[in-house]
Order: C-alpha cells, then structure tokens, then sequence
C-alpha cells in the first residue's frame, strides 16, 4: 500500500493511504465529471480537507490554509494558490483497483491557472499558511534543491 505524506502548517506531519483519503472524503465519483475525458474513481479535495482537519484537530479552531503544494515521485512540485482549488478533485483508483501508473493519488485543479498543476505520482501534501495569504501565483516545476536524506533515498 503506498503512503502519502501530509505536512501541515500548524499540525505537524502525518501519513495516510489514497484508500483512507477516499473513505474520509465521504463521496467518490468518476473524475470525468469535473475533467473530461480522464478515467477512474475521485474525490472533492474540499470535502476531503475538510473531514480531514475535523479528525486531526478535534474541536481547535485551524486558520485557514492558503495554498497547498504538491510533491509528485519525480520530484516535480506544484504551488497551488487555495483560491484554486474550488473546484479540485483527486483521482485515487481505475476500476476499482489503486491507481498503477499515475498514482498513488493524482490532483486535477480544473480551474487551476495551468494545465502543469494536474500532478500525477503525488507522494506529498503541504498544507500551508502564509501572510500574503492567496496573493502569490501557482508556481511548478522539478525541484533544483535536495536534502541529503533525499539524495540518500534516490541513490
């Protein structure tokens, strides 16, 4: 079973499973009905947050985040504004099996500002907070910068 590592701003880090993401959530439903034409089985980002940081936080009050970065097994990383991802949705399984190829969770923001914030192979949700607070752009690419413990991993 793959793992997916979340780290929040003000929770810590926590690890979960895309079968766990997608019971939390609640409702899955075919991702063709946000983004035509991909196939297999997704769940509401919002609805999933939502359920999540009900678990993890009890009753404290959690400012809200304002942007989320994802990690994907490639080392491409996404910075996605929250304001984005209205409409987001993540892809968990096809045909009722765990995704193969683009997985272990995949994230469509189909009113995102670019095509390049769909991320496939995500390995990693950091849920964050910052003072500008949803002013800065989406930003994406492959990471230039690796920890030591990174490189070790990768040998």
């Amino acid at each position: 079973m793959h793992e997916i590592k979340i780290e929040h701003f003000e929770l810590g880090a926590f690890t979960t499973s895309p079968e766990e993401m997608a019971i939390l959530a609640g409702v899955s439903f075919p991702i063709a009905h946000r983004v035509p034409g991909a196939v297999g089985e997704a769940f509401d980002w919002q609805l999933w947050y939502s359920a999540w940081i009900e678990k993890v936080s009890g009753a404290d009050a959690i400012p809200a985040p304002s942007e989320l970065t994802v990690e994907a097994a490639d080392t491409f990383e996404a910075f996605i504004p929250w304001d984005q991802l209205g409409e987001a949705a993540v892809l968990y399984g096809q045909n009722g099996e765990p995704l193969q190829k683009t997985g272990p969770i995949r994230l469509y923001v189909p009113n995102g500002s670019s095509k390049c914030l769909n991320v496939k192979s995500i390995v990693k949700l950091r849920i964050g907070h910052n003072a500008a607070n949803g002013t800065e752009e989406a930003t994406y690419g492959f990471k230039h910068t690796f920890s030591a413990d990174e490189l070790r991993k990768n040998k």
